[in-house]
């Protein structure tokens, strides 16, 4: 079973309450920043704050790690700690513009997997090379940056975002490698999220990354199987193997053709599911 990423949590690294807090969560994955979250005199002890943290048992949770950027003074300190360290999941490098930016990153951190924070126009123009490395498990959708770098206005339909994000979803699904949309910054707009998180949900992304621990409820109903979905799903499964007995290619539910394809679906359907209700047990 494929592990969820329903709902991936930014956690400043230099906050030991909020990491240690994050084990209770019901978070799917956890990104650990050492980036935006942290104040440039901070990063050093935030790096020694994150080493502790990390003997921690976080259960089934993923556990990411967000670095600066090489260009910057502390990018390669962290990625030397991320090699270092084996203890995280996955190391996360903003501003990913082409495969080259993973490579650099790859050299330091010779054995963990790489995901990429896809946030600027070039990274969306790349998205497919950058999909295909090796190294890569998954894209971060950076929203906010991208707004900056399009200088977009803010819309509730996310129009200004829809070129950027379709590449991302084309390019990850292309290449088997994981996608999660980028925050909602309004954490107390319940309404505003629930929306954002379906539309990403019918995009087809597989999560969404959230900004506080309030809006992780939203996220793992949205982006989790309904019951009604499970449902269809068994019995697309059941319709069609009872037609294959029979002979036939395709069966009939609720009026409805169903073939092959919609057989792999109902299969994944059921998949998530499942291993969904093993995250939470």
């Amino acid at each position: 079973m494929a592990r969820p990423y329903r709902s991936v949590l930014y956690i400043p690294a230099a906050n030991a309450r909020a990491m240690e807090k994050a084990q209770t969560l019901p978070a799917d994955a956890i990104i650990f920043d050492l980036e935006d979250a942290v104040a440039p005199a901070e990063k050093p002890a935030a790096r020694d704050a994150l080493a502790a943290a990390l003997t921690n048992d976080y259960g089934a949770r993923a556990k990411i790690v967000r670095i600066n950027g090489l260009t910057t003074e502390w990018g390669r300190a962290d990625a030397h700690f991320c090699g270092a360290l084996h203890r995280a999941d996955a190391v996360l490098i903003p501003k990913v513009d082409s495969p080259a930016d993973l490579d650099r990153v790859a050299a330091l951190v010779p054995d963990t997997p790489l995901w990429a924070m896809m946030e600027t126009p070039l990274g969306m123009l790349n998205a497919a090379q950058i999909a295909a490395h090796p190294r890569l498990e998954g894209m971060v959708m950076g929203t906010n940056d991208l707004a900056k770098e399009l200088n977009s206005r803010f819309r509730p339909d996310r129009l200004p975002m829809q070129a950027g994000l379709g590449l991302c979803l084309l390019a990850a699904k292309a290449h088997g490698k994981v996608v999660v949309d980028g925050v909602f910054n309004a954490f107390k707009d319940d309404e505003g999220l629930r929306a954002e998180c379906e539309q990403g949900r019918d995009m087809g992304f597989d999560g969404k990354t959230l900004i506080h621990p309030a809006q992780l409820a939203i996220a793992n109903q949205a982006f989790a199987p309904t019951e009604a979905e499970i449902d269809l799903a068994r019995r697309q499964i059941d319709a069609f193997e009872a037609a294959s007995a029979e002979g036939k290619g395709v069966a009939v539910v609720d009026g409805k053709i169903v073939e092959n394809l919609h057989v792999e679906t109902a299969r994944k359907t059921l998949d998530r599911a499942k291993a969904i209700a093993a995250m939470a047990g």
